[in-house]
């Protein structure tokens, strides 16, 4: 299983970017994915998460901004994010908790980031 995030770059403050991230590989099932993010000298933190059922949870501080959504057809996620700010700057990285024919109780998988920056 591999998790493969896309559409960073770069983009002036007030901007917007769409980052996907998508899932391949035995998957069975697809119970939740989350986006969370890395800036420089700082902890990784969350920034959106989504259930296959489309219940989302959100940062304090993206929320009216940014918005996840789930294609569970295509076992790919996005995140909208929409009037970026310079501290959005950040390594953003997708997470999913994917159940295989392996293993049916499930892994948390991480994919390699994605560099967001956001010039001011």
């Amino acid at each position: 299983v591999q998790l493969q995030a896309s559409g960073g770059g770069l983009v002036q403050a007030g901007g917007s970017l769409r980052l996907s991230c998508a899932a391949s590989g035995s998957i069975f099932r697809i119970n939740d994915m989350g986006w969370y993010r890395q800036a420089p000298g700082k902890e990784r933190e969350l920034v959106a998460t989504i259930t296959s059922g489309g219940a989302t949870n959100y940062a304090d501080s993206v929320k009216g901004r940014f918005t996840v959504s789930i294609d569970n057809a295509k076992n790919t996620m996005y995140l909208q994010m929409n009037i970026l700010k310079p501290e959005d700057t950040a390594v953003y990285y997708c997470n999913a908790l994917i159940l295989t024919m392996m293993i049916p109780s499930g892994l948390r998988y991480w994919g390699k980031g994605t560099l967001v920056t956001v010039s001011s």
